[in-house]
């Protein structure tokens, strides 16, 4: 990565899942300091404020499916927004709940394309998100964005997915809680995948370089998302899906400083923060913590916090 501005874009989405309380996560992050940090590295960073997603009115396919309309257009609202940005600098799509990367992967994907790279996605998250709409059984749309950027079927009244992300181009760290037919899929799939055993066993930094050595092989673009829920619950509470077992503050720290050494993260989604759950502020003070770690804070540079 060799731009030295970063652009913040507000994803206040909470149509996803049924729990309320990810709309608030992009103020949040902004109270907490992340622009302040970015700044403190020397970027440029300018604040674009929130995105307003696109008015539909396109019916479900099947009942169960929560808030189908209202996501199509955060879809839409925030592909254009990545695509926008990226010849800008570096976005940093501050949500919202996990569905917000059915646009901000799209949009990327889309650039990646017009610039004739290939689009890599690092996923950070206890959760696959590898269902489609016709195998979620919540209806939670938050569990489908793999799905759908990938290319696979039943995503009705959604926009096109014109560059859908190879599979082998997407590698998942932290798995700890795959559905029956998300888990079959996968192992269909060329989907690059590291649960918390494998982690537990062979280390998280491994396979991250392994994995960052074929997108610097390929001049590949790099998204990265990582939701709340990447973390272990017990430093991190602010996340309505709480899986425990999760990735360790220096685990988290490390990957973050990995991914700021190879100089290959294009663009980042930091999601599933839910303040109403956090516990004054921890929460949203790590994920700005660990956004700074990726844009190159040091270990000797962080502040000691106090709660």
């Amino acid at each position: 990565m060799t731009t030295k501005n970063c652009i913040l874009i507000g994803a206040p989405i909470d149509s996803g899942k049924r729990q309320r309380g990810c709309i608030m996560g992009p103020d949040a992050l902004r109270t907490a300091g992340l622009a302040e940090s970015l700044m403190d590295l020397g970027y440029e960073v300018w604040d674009d404020g929130n995105v307003t997603p696109h008015v539909h009115d396109i019916p479900a396919p099947d009942s169960k499916l929560h808030k189908w309309s209202e996501t199509i257009g955060w879809t839409e609202a925030l592909s254009s927004a990545a695509e926008t940005a990226l010849p800008q600098g570096l976005p940093i799509f501050m949500g919202g709940d996990h569905s917000l990367a059915l646009g901000t992967v799209r949009g990327a994907a889309n650039h990646a394309a017009s610039v004739g790279r290939p689009l890599f996605v690092l996923w950070l998250d206890a959760h696959s998100d590898y269902h489609t709409p016709q195998t979620t059984e919540s209806g939670n749309l938050h569990g489908t964005p793999v799905a759908y950027v990938t290319g696979r079927d039943g995503f009705d009244g959604y926009p096109a997915v014109k560059n859908p992300v190879p599979q082998e181009n997407i590698c998942m760290i932290g798995l700890r809680s795959v559905d029956g037919q998300e888990r079959e899929a996968l192992q269909e799939s060329r989907i690059t995948c590291h649960d918390m055993r494998d982690i537990d066993e062979n280390g998280i930094a491994k396979p991250l370089a392994a994995f960052l050595d074929r997108v610097a092989t390929s001049n590949g673009m790099l998204h990265v998302s990582l939701d709340v829920d990447f973390l272990d619950p017990d430093v991190a509470p602010a996340v309505g899906t709480t899986v425990p077992g999760g990735a360790t503050v220096r685990e988290a720290h490390l990957v973050m400083e990995m991914l700021h050494d190879s100089g290959l993260m294009t663009s980042l989604d930091l999601v599933e923060l839910n303040p109403f759950l956090d516990e004054r502020g921890r929460t949203a003070r790590l994920m700005v913590d660990l956004a700074a770690s990726a844009l190159g804070r040091r270990v000797f540079d962080r502040p000691t916090r106090s709660f």
